[in-house]
């Protein structure tokens, strides 16, 4: 086996649900998530890879993810087509109102512009810095500090409203 089959096992082996998860909190859908991972893999071990290791690999891949994602959503007006398919959250007086589930947290993600969701999953989930998730898309800390804030306003009011009726 070559080394950069080695390392593509290992790391889908080790790192592959991680990848998937990661995809997952970037389009809200399983599997376009899965369509994006392995994408990215073919991607990433689709050229030359000599010296590869498997933390550079992961590395690669989840850059990959982004890039794609992003170009994706880009492309395509997707979310233009089907924002009247999000359903509305239904009314009821509970102790679950307190708690968001995750089908709310994807709603409210899939709300937000493809850029506002990179920055909130590389802030929130991936622990970045604001200076890291710059880094990361490539942009100002200052724009990413303002892609945090918009997507805190277009959450805040999707999110906020199930603690209130708890209150």
């Amino acid at each position: 086996m070559a080394g950069w089959e080695r390392v593509l096992a290992d790391l889908a082996e080790t790192r592959g649900q991680a990848l998937l998860r990661y995809a997952y909190l970037l389009t809200g859908d399983g599997a376009e998530a899965a369509d994006l991972v392995q994408e990215a893999l073919l991607r990433t071990f689709g050229r030359t890879t000599r010296g590869l290791t498997l933390e550079s690999a992961e590395a690669y891949v989840r850059r990959a993810i982004l890039t794609l994602h992003i170009d994706g959503r880009r492309r395509s007006g997707r979310w233009a087509r089907v924002r009247h398919l999000v359903a509305t959250r239904d009314v009821s007086d509970g102790p679950e109102r307190a708690v968001v589930d995750g089908a709310d947290l994807r709603s409210a993600l899939a709300a937000l512009s493809p850029r506002q969701r990179a920055c909130v999953v590389l802030h929130y989930y991936e622990d970045l810095s604001v200076a890291q998730v710059a880094d990361v898309l490539g942009c100002a800390p200052g724009a990413v500090k303002r892609h945090l804030s918009d997507a805190r306003a277009r959450l805040e009011p999707l999110l906020d409203d199930s603690r209130e009726g708890s209150r």
